[in-house]
């Protein structure tokens, strides 16, 4: 792999992990929402759909920490890594640490 390809991966890897962490953030608000909705809710239907999207929201969490795990393996894993990757905000050590 040339230098220009390494970059262009890295670059790539760098901004696929960027949507993700922010997709993650999204989704972590939207939890926090869709929790202050069912404990404020008494309709049992509204409650019952505050449930599902709650259920769905973390499902959807799960996926995106999951995305991130496989993306920081994918870095550990590529040749000639430069010190400039950071794991990721709030967190001491990367993902993959914690196997």
């Amino acid at each position: 792999m040339t230098k220009a390809e390494r970059r262009r991966q890295r670059t790539r890897l760098e901004e696929e992990r960027q949507t993700l962490t922010s997709e993650l953030a999204r989704t972590r608000t939207r939890i926090a929402q869709a929790y202050s909705g069912f404990n404020s809710a008494r309709d049992p239907d509204l409650v019952e759909s505050f449930i599902y999207e709650i259920n769905s929201l973390q499902a959807r969490y799960t996926y995106l920490l999951r995305q991130i795990k496989k993306l920081e393996e994918q870095r550990e894993e590529a040749p000639e890594r430069s010190g400039r990757w950071l794991p990721l905000p709030g967190m001491g050590r990367p993902l993959s640490a914690y196997r």
